[in-house]
């Protein structure tokens, strides 16, 4: 989900007007674009175990000053990783995550309803404002009715590590950082060449009929564009799934360090454990693909 927010935005700031801008985003494309995952993924771990401070840091001394200070009282980034607050379920709160899940899909059934609007009539309705009423604001009204069912347990110091909350390992922020920026990068240059591959005169048609840029971009540049951009970006989540086996260079135990390491050291049956694991990657493909096929038919053109 990061990669495809950063490639999005940064193929749009690729083109932007302002040398700044458009400059900054070329070096974070060639930068993560031209070394290799594996270094991003080694640098980000070296900088998560050695460049930020212990627990024992955030330990107010006695003249009531502390070496490290926790986020907004909730958040802790440590050499053992991030501490965040984990949330307490109460006796609704399956109830107000039933309601938030409906209050998305309604703001998504709107948004279509808006689109389908504006092509048949012509009128044009706003769009963002009331798909955020539609996801928000139900459910905090059900949360102050229901009696706040869902809480939060915060991180709090206590003896040499934190206590409560939850903590992300510092080998998988930095799987997930590094993945999340290296992937974006190529998206960025995808996004980029989609908007390229619309003619000028599409914005320039709409700009004369009064329309916003930002409209512009999400009613007329970017529906054309998904067609050029959706073939190659389900190349980019494939190799996406199947870089995430570097983890095994920082500790992480995912698919490849456990079926291809601790179950392969236990039985000693390498020809086995390669086969599920390459059926593991050839299973998780193909779901990407089918789910990509699916949504790249659905943006084609219509034909009669």
């Amino acid at each position: 989900m990061l990669a495809t927010i950063l490639g999005v935005i940064g193929g749009v700031l690729r083109l932007s007007k302002n040398w700044i801008v458009r400059k900054l985003m070329a070096v974070y494309v060639e930068g993560f674009r031209n070394v290799p995952l594996l270094l991003w993924i080694v640098a980000i771990y070296a900088l998560m175990t050695e460049g930020t401070p212990q627990p024992r840091d955030f330990r107010v001394a006695e003249d009531g000053t502390a070496a490290a200070s926790m986020i907004f009282d909730a958040f802790a980034i440590t050499n053992r990783g991030v501490y965040i607050p984990a949330p307490v379920w109460g006796p609704n709160a399956v109830f107000l995550l039933a309601i938030f899940v409906l209050s998305i899909v309604g703001a998504f059934v709107y948004r279509s309803y808006a689109k389908k609007v504006l092509f048949d009539t012509g009128r044009l309705l706003p769009m963002v404002w009331p798909a955020l009423l539609i996801a928000i604001v139900p459910t905090i009204l059900m949360y102050f009715i229901l009696g706040r069912p869902i809480g939060l347990d915060y991180p709090e110091l206590g003896g040499f590590n934190f206590q409560g909350g939850t903590q992300i390992s510092n080998p998988l922020t930095a799987l997930w950082l590094a993945l999340s920026l290296y992937t974006g990068a190529f998206i960025t240059e995808i996004v980029r060449a989609g908007i390229l591959s619309v003619s000028k005169g599409q914005s320039e048609a709409s700009f004369a009929l009064g329309m916003r840029p930002n409209r512009t971009m999400n009613l007329v540049i970017l529906p054309q564009a998904l067609r050029v951009i959706i073939p190659p970006m389900t190349s980019q989540y494939l190799n996406l799934s199947k870089n995430s086996s570097l983890a095994i260079a920082v500790g992480y135990p995912d698919v490849r360090a456990t079926l291809g390491g601790i179950t392969l050291n236990q039985t000693g049956r390498a020809l086995e454990c390669m086969l599920l694991l390459g059926l593991f990657y050839l299973g998780l493909s193909l779901i990407i693909s089918f789910l990509m096929n699916i949504y790249n038919n659905s943006k084609k053109l219509q034909e009669r």
